[in-house]
Formats: C-alpha cells, sequence, structure tokens
C-alpha cells in the first residue's frame, strides 16, 4: 500500500486517475525556503522532510510493497522561490511577477520503501521534476479579481493551471502534471523501480 504524505486533494487525485491505490495520511511539515538553497534542493529537501513525517507517524512493515510518497511544489521565476502565497497581497506579488514571463516549476519526490538489508531501516529515492510554464500578461483587474477567488491561495506560486488560471497560460514544456503538483509518470517510474530491484 502507498501512503501519500499530503492532504492536497489535487495530489490525490491525480494519483487515483492513474490507478494507483493509496492512502493519504497528511504530513505537518513547515514549507520553509532557506536563504541561498537552490529551488531543486528546496523541493527535494521538503519533499523528504513529509515522507519522514508521514513515515515516523506509521513505521513501514518489512512488506516492499508499502511505501510512503513525500511531494513538494514550488515555482521558481528569475531565481526567486515561491511557495505558497502567506496572503492576497502575497498572491497579487506573486502574480505580478509571473505575468508575461516564463518561469519554472519544480516538484520534489520522495519515495520511502522498507530496506531489504539489516544495516538499513528504510530505502529513500528522492527526484524531481521541472515543467517551463509560460504565462500571459496579466492586468491588475485580472489579478485582483483572480484572487479574490480564494483559488492562489493554497497553490505554490499563487496559481492553479487546472482552474481558473488556465486561461492566462499558452504553453508549457514538460511534464503538465508535475504543474499541478505531483509528476505522475516520475512517481510511477519510481515505483516500478523498487519493484524491479
Amino acid at each position: 500500500m502507498l501512503i501519500l504524505a499530503s492532504a492536497s486533494p489535487r495530489r490525490q487525485e491525480l494519483l487515483r486517475n492513474a490507478g494507483l491505490d493509496f492512502l493519504a495520511q497528511p504530513a505537518n511539515v513547515v514549507e520553509e525556503i532557506l536563504p541561498g538553497e537552490a529551488p531543486e534542493t528546496c523541493a527535494e529537501r521538503l519533499a523528504r522532510s513529509k515522507a519522514y513525517a508521514a513515515f515516523n507517524q506509521r513505521p513501514l512493515d518489512q512488506s516492499r510493497y508499502q511505501q510512503v510518497l513525500g511531494a513538494d511544489t514550488i515555482v521558481v521565476v528569475n531565481g526567486e522561490i515561491l511557495g505558497k502565497p502567506a496572503d492576497q497581497f502575497d498572491a497579487t506579488r506573486m502574480l505580478r511577477l509571473l505575468s508575461g514571463r516564463d518561469h519554472l516549476v519544480i516538484t520534489g519526490v520522495c519515495l520511502l520503501t522498507p530496506a531489504q538489508t539489516s544495516n538499513a531501516r528504510v530505502r529513500e529515492d528522492v527526484r524531481y521534476e521541472t515543467t517551463l510554464v509560460t504565462v500571459s500578461e496579466l492586468t491588475d483587474s485580472e489579478i485582483a479579481a483572480y484572487v479574490v477567488t480564494g483559488e492562489p491561495m493554497d497553490k505554490a506560486g499563487a496559481y492553479a493551471i487546472q482552474g481558473q488560471a488556465s486561461r492566462w497560460i499558452p504553453r508549457i514544456e514538460g511534464c503538465y502534471f508535475n504543474v499541478v503538483g505531483l509528476p505522475i509518470s516520475l512517481v510511477y517510474r519510481m515505483l516500478r523501480d523498487v519493484h524491479e530491484d
């Protein structure tokens, strides 16, 4: 059984749509961005923290078919890492930064599996996926109207590509599901790699 260390309805829906059985177990981790931290390192560190938080609540049994999956998505524009907005003012600031520019969406993924050797308790596989996203020019009134909907408030970079913000995204390069919050193809490869070992 796969344990998803997340309360995100988007991640849960993506796993369900991919036909993967899982149990959601939210991980209470402070999503702090460390000064000077590289974006990929940040995404992987937060994904790892979430996976271990769930693991420590529910230690894995010795079945190699039980895993804990942690994930964290960040947005990077002009070298600045954007997590979830703190409030409406922060969401407005983020959307102004994204307006008329390309940015990167990076999701770190950590898969914990019971180790098959006596000298290790758990096997850790940490990877990340990157997608390039283009956002059209946004007017102040468009941003204000969007922020009022509440949709940006729990999203990295203050937008949901699968929601109302879809009208402002003419192009992406890479995995769409990564932008939603979980690169399903990468997760599937990681799960498959465990079973092929």
